[in-house]
């Protein structure tokens, strides 16, 4: 199958905190949860950070964020994912970088600095634990056609795509997730809303993470979202 890439937005729902050290002295740092240990077992401890936003203090060009994040990796020989993102915890919005591909929690405070001297403003330390947001990350997406409207991630080996008719408000996404969880023989996966910006215009995805997710699977998901839409 055909692999492309194109521009997307995904929302997801998480329980985010606070990075409290290893970061720049009086910066905004949030850690978001690595979507699998919901399903797949927590651990005490997290070894290595999967998701991290660098909160600023406005918002971010998209365009910037990549034509730096891409400096960044040629000068210092780094791997770093990073898109644009916004985090709504309640009725508040704050802005970010969402950054992936940081090995260790002792390396970000680095990465920091390296997105400071690239003109980045962070904005003042805040400090909590477990709060529920929604976030909205802006990224390039690889994808693998599997099926008609059924994609694989070629970034995120455990991540998939589904397309879905029409648009979803968080509300009822939450509500026609409930029902359709419930009524499946396995609901060990993780499900996110978004969009791909494909063919002149917008197309409604959903995001799966499972790990050797089927395409049995990921088909029966798309047909019970299909079945409820129309």
């Amino acid at each position: 199958m055909a692999t492309k890439e194109l521009i997307g937005k995904i929302i997801i729902q998480e329980n985010i905190d606070t990075i409290n050290e290893n970061k720049l002295p009086g910066t905004f740092v949030i850690n978001v949860p690595d979507p699998y240990k919901n399903y797949y077992g927590r651990f005490t401890e997290i070894v290595k950070p999967v998701s991290i936003i660098f909160v600023t203090k406005a918002p971010n060009s998209f365009e910037k964020i990549l034509r730096v994040t891409k400096k960044i990796n040629e000068k210092y020989h780094l791997n770093l994912d990073g898109a644009k993102c916004e985090v709504t915890m309640n009725s508040r919005k704050i802005d970010g970088i969402r950054v992936k591909g940081i090995n260790r929690f002792h390396e970000i405070a680095q990465i920091q600095q390296y997105y400071k001297d690239e003109g980045y403003d962070f904005a003042k330390s805040e400090k909590f634990a477990a709060t529920e947001a929604l976030i909205r990350i802006n990224r390039f997406i690889t994808i693998e056609e599997l099926d008609r409207g059924v994609y694989h991630s070629k970034d995120e080996d455990n991540t998939y795509y589904i397309e879905v008719p029409r648009y979803m408000g968080w509300d009822e996404f939450k509500k026609l997730t409930q029902e359709i969880k419930h009524n499946i023989s396995d609901a060990n996966y993780d499900i996110a809303k978004g969009i791909f910006y494909i063919n002149h215009g917008i197309t409604e995805i959903l995001r799966i993470v499972k790990p050797n997710a089927s395409l049995e699977l990921l088909k029966t998901i798309q047909k019970k979202y299909i079945e409820k839409l129309h």
